[in-house]
């Protein structure tokens, strides 16, 4: 009999993990059982947990216990057994799982592409979480490029999609656009994004004077600041768009007083400093809000027809992708106590802003 091995975190308290075992009866008929090989792990799962009561989150892989919840996580699974018809044991799989060996599937609106997951809980939840590829019938998969996907793809979909709602809003009318974080790896795919388009706005990048060094060598932006120089080189004659990573109250707040009337508007992405979360007295609320990608994909798909946002922001995928090869290095956590540590060091802002994790649990 299958044992699911789950890795749990307190919703209060993401430092807080612990480990449950569910034995796996027979399935359902029109279920299947993937056995998760691999999945990426950065801040962006952080962001996960973060925001996962008001962004629905927690509702992907619920548990027993309301107070616990399980980060999902994007990577490759393998069927083990399935009692669908068309769909066999071994085949590979790419999409959205929960920290965990294995996962229980309910497979919907099957292709020779792609499925959807229908269960029940997941309803209604975003169709991008909910869809898996069929790698084995794809002909240009290439296993190869596995863990690059799993850890970069989440991130530049997202980035592909800051830039297309900007250009979507006609940069809200800044005249440069400044990227939080620039060192994250959601941020340097923006600014890759940004870039790949002559007619953009520049692209400024504000990091830490520790990583200024690293992020220069990007070649991605047009200026780099360090959050030390933010009342020194930001000013209101400055019409700025705000991608912010970071979710630092007190950096936010500190370019929105500089700023002033030429904050344009900020979109908020993610939470590289997830502790400092809240914004404070300066903080423009009228002019910003969360950025929750899935919505803009699902705008576009409506606008642009089927299958024309994936060929667009699969030819940026794979040109990003490929120039992002010549600066990440990724670490490897094997088993469950190797998957707690990984997750410990990404949390804590241990892991560089250069490296990232993959973690296979059996």
């Amino acid at each position: 009999m299958t044992s699911i091995t789950t890795l749990e975190v307190r919703k209060s308290g993401l430092s807080d993990m612990r480990r449950t075992q569910t034995p796996v009866d027979d399935l359902q008929d029109g279920q299947i059982l993937v056995r998760i090989v691999r999945f990426g792990l950065t801040a962006n799962n952080v962001t996960y947990g973060v925001v996962g009561d008001r962004m629905g989150y927690w509702q992907f892989y619920p548990t027993a216990d309301a107070d616990w919840g399980v980060i999902p996580v994007w990577g490759i699974g393998l069927v083990e057994t399935s009692a669908v018809e068309g769909i066999v044991p071994g085949e590979r799989l790419y999409g959205y799982w929960p920290m965990a060996s294995h996962a229980i599937l309910h497979p919907d609106a099957v292709r020779d592409s792609q499925f959807f997951d229908s269960s029940e809980h997941r309803s209604k939840l975003a169709a991008v979480y909910n869809r898996y590829l069929r790698l084995s019938n794809d002909p240009k998969d290439d296993p190869s490029t596995d863990d690059m996907r799993m850890v970069l793809w989440p991130l530049y979909a997202t980035s592909y999609c800051l830039y297309d709602f900007a250009l979507d809003n006609n940069w809200f009318g800044a005249n440069q656009v400044l990227i939080v974080s620039a060192s994250s790896k959601t941020g340097i795919g923006t600014a890759y994004a940004f870039g790949m388009d002559p007619n953009s706005p520049k692209v400024v990048g504000l990091t830490s004077s520790g990583n200024k060094d690293k992020v220069q060598g990007l070649g991605l932006y047009d200026d780099v600041i360090i959050y030390d120089e933010i009342e020194e080189r930001f000013s209101p004659d400055q019409k700025t768009l705000i991608i912010d990573m970071s979710g630092s109250g007190k950096v936010i707040g500190r370019l929105h007083k500089a700023l002033g009337d030429a904050m344009m508007f900020t979109s908020h992405v993610g939470l590289t400093h997830y502790t400092e979360a809240g914004m404070g007295e300066h903080y423009i609320k009228e002019r910003s809000e969360m950025f929750f990608a899935p919505g803009h994909m699902a705008k576009r798909r409506k606008e642009w027809g089927p299958g024309e946002f994936e060929r667009r922001s699969g030819a940026f995928w794979q040109e990003a992708c490929q120039r992002s090869e010549a600066w990440l290095a990724l670490n490897h956590a094997q088993g469950a106590d190797a998957a707690v540590d990984a997750y410990r060091k990404v949390l804590e802002g241990r892991t560089p802003a250069d490296q990232s994790w993959t973690v296979s649990i059996t």
